[in-house]
């Protein structure tokens, strides 16, 4: 039993994580900036917190962490300006790693995209690219950290339901993946902490058994 930070607790993909955590015996904090959002995620079973990331500083998310196991990143600004978009997707991921470090949590578990680095590829005037460089800086940034990092890397997400399949490896081009799956990956990165530290993984949807992708040591 691991204890479990989700930051960005009422996004899509962690109302679905955190019920698949909880019923693996983890202890889940689901971080929420609404007050109203609190009743959606403790119906998850995780137990919900209130705190604006955004606006808070690395010493008040150390405090917040603090005692977990692990802390997984899905929040996002959510295709705001991209001014909000480097504040959260960058500046407060950023002090969320410091954060963790800080408040002796071990393993942190970053949610990114299929194609994200600091060669993405994305032009300027593109109206995602305020989205690509912030989440090629807080990727880089986390792995410069002595914290047992994972990356998730997704192709672009869909509704449909989990199949507990996915692709991933050499040779795998970014398709789609969807959220239920990627709440899967993350349960099992959760459940895997020997073969996913240091450990960049982008999938989509396929046909490899999501355990079997995480749980196969890093080629």
């Amino acid at each position: 039993m691991s204890r479990v930070t989700l930051i960005g607790g009422h996004g899509k993909v962690a109302l679905l994580a955190a019920p698949l955590l909880v019923a693996d015996g983890h202890e889940v904090t689901s971080v929420v900036r609404n007050p109203e959002h609190v009743a959606d995620v403790e119906a998850t079973g995780a137990t919900a917190t209130v705190l604006d990331v955004e606006n808070s500083s690395a010493d008040q998310i150390a405090d917040l962490v603090r005692g977990s196991d692990v802390l997984v990143w899905t929040a996002g600004a959510g295709g705001g300006s991209p001014e909000r978009t480097y504040a959260v997707d960058r500046d407060a991921a950023i002090r969320s790693m410091d954060a963790a470090a800080q408040g002796g949590v071990g393993r942190y578990v970053m949610v990114s995209y299929f194609g994200a680095g600091p060669d993405h590829g994305v032009p300027a005037d593109n109206g995602f690219y305020a989205y690509a460089e912030a989440k090629a800086a807080a990727d880089e940034h986390l792995k410069t950290t002595d914290l047992a990092w994972t990356i998730l890397r997704p192709s672009s997400l869909t509704l449909g339901a989990a199949t507990g399949h996915i692709a991933a490896g050499a040779g795998v081009e970014a398709g789609e993946v969807s959220r239920d799956n990627v709440a899967h990956v993350i349960r099992s990165v959760v459940a895997h902490p020997d073969t996913t530290a240091k450990r960049i993984i982008a999938f989509n949807d396929g046909f490899q058994p999501i355990d079997d992708v995480v749980a196969a040591p890093p080629a």
